[in-house]
């Protein structure tokens, strides 16, 4: 049998505008905290303000988003939000005081969320449906990717240069992105007038898809148990003395994934959402336990190649997931739904983790986190994992209502 295509012209495009997107992000969240004590001599907490308000701008632009994509146009909001993506870039060469820095962090965060719910809601209809987990995951290599590009590349920069060099860089990838996505055809959701019409209302189903939230909050769960390793394996790695381990930490957990996305997408399309989830489920768990006991170097980097493997598994399988329960013209919906619990549980994640570090210790809170991450296997067992096991069964056993938990 011969297989749809997968890298088509407009996928490439659509994935290299992500990257650079994200890398964009990375490379201003890693920095802006120092940029804000450096040059307007703010304390921590406004650091902290400067670099957390994009999420922020982020998050409420995503539910707009979600809402109004199909009625809107999603090649219109893309190109909108890209262009006001390139101009929010631009305005950090303007400003010259705190309370203007907080205003030009939450409208590129606004940007950010607007255009990184259209482009992959636009490669749902790009990627062939029976490779949609597979496509997802190759998808999802472009923020993998950033994720450790971007704070390496950060780092690097403000070593040889100064901020104006960070941001004229961050300017460049803002006008690749701007200019490359002209080059791609964006599929429109095809919508009936009658749900158009439904979509302008104002409850909180058009805000949500409700067929996405019960994947959403496993991902809600495994995004506060994720932030917790990226707020404090520094400060955890100081206290046990494997910094220079700690450095190389996140190129191992991309290049894990690297390895494994070509398969794990795959397995979810050939054999099921269980077949991948509870098994990055339990790599998640041995990662965190892996962390808590760390002694040396090589176990550190360990739990960062089975974070790839897990947390990096069910990241871009639960996206998959979230898609395919929605219906078509609400896979807009559907992917702003992901992508703000997960939000969610990245914002929420480092207040609620460095709230337990005090009474328990860095180990510890590794190891409560792991716990919590192995009990959320039987939540996903009841959220999503017994359906997922009904609709995998043979039709003639679902059609006597055999199977049914």
């Amino acid at each position: 049998m011969i297989k749809s295509k997968l890298w088509t012209k407009d996928f490439i495009i659509i994935s290299a505008t992500t990257f650079f997107v994200a890398l964009t992000f990375y490379l201003l969240m890693t920095t802006m905290t120092m940029y804000a004590i450096e040059r307007f001599n703010a304390s921590q907490s406004q650091a902290g303000l400067a670099s957390g308000i994009f999420v922020i701008g982020a998050l409420l632009s995503r539910l707009l988003a979600g809402k109004y994509m199909e009625i809107i146009g999603r090649k219109k909001m893309l190109g909108g939000s890209l262009g006001l993506f390139l101009i929010a870039t631009l305005l950090y060469f303007l400003v010259d005081n705190l309370s203007l820095l907080l205003v030009v962090r939450f409208i590129h965060g606004a940007t950010f969320g607007v255009a990184t719910t259209a482009m992959p809601t636009a490669i749902m209809d790009i990627i062939p449906v029976e490779r949609r987990g597979e496509g997802i995951g190759y998808f999802s290599l472009s923020p993998t990717l950033a994720t450790a590009i971007g704070p390496f590349l950060g780092i690097l920069i403000m070593q040889y240069a100064d901020f104006n060099m960070l941001f004229a860089i961050c300017t460049g990838f803002s006008v690749m992105s701007s200019i490359i996505i002209l080059l791609a055809q964006i599929p429109e959701a095809k919508i009936t007038k009658k749900q158009r019409e439904a979509m302008k209302g104002f409850t909180w189903q058009d805000f949500f898809e409700i067929s996405a939230i019960p994947i959403s909050m496993i991902m809600l769960l495994m995004g506060m148990a994720y932030s917790g390793i990226l707020a404090f394996l520094n400060s955890y790695a100081i206290e046990i003395n494997l910094t220079t381990a700690a450095s190389f930490f996140f190129i191992v957990y991309a290049v894990f994934i690297l390895i494994s996305r070509p398969f794990t997408g795959r397995l979810l399309d050939v054999k099921g959402d269980n077949i991948v989830m509870y098994p990055a489920l339990l790599l998640f768990t041995l990662s965190l336990v892996l962390l808590s006991q760390a002694e040396s170097g090589f176990i550190l980097l360990l739990a960062g190649a089975l974070v790839g493997l897990g947390f990096g598994t069910i990241m871009s399988c639960a996206q998959a997931i979230a898609t395919k329960e929605a219906p078509q013209h609400r896979i807009g919906l559907a992917t702003a739904t992901y992508f703000f619990c997960s939000d969610v549980g990245m914002g929420t994640g480092p207040i609620l983790v460095g709230s337990i570090i005090p009474i328990v210790g860095f180990r510890g809170t590794f190891m409560t986190l792991a716990v919590a991450v192995f009990l959320s296997i039987g939540l996903y067992y009841l959220v999503h994992g017994k359906k997922a096991i009904y609709r995998n069964q043979p039709a003639h056993v679902r059609a006597s209502g055999g199977g049914r938990c």
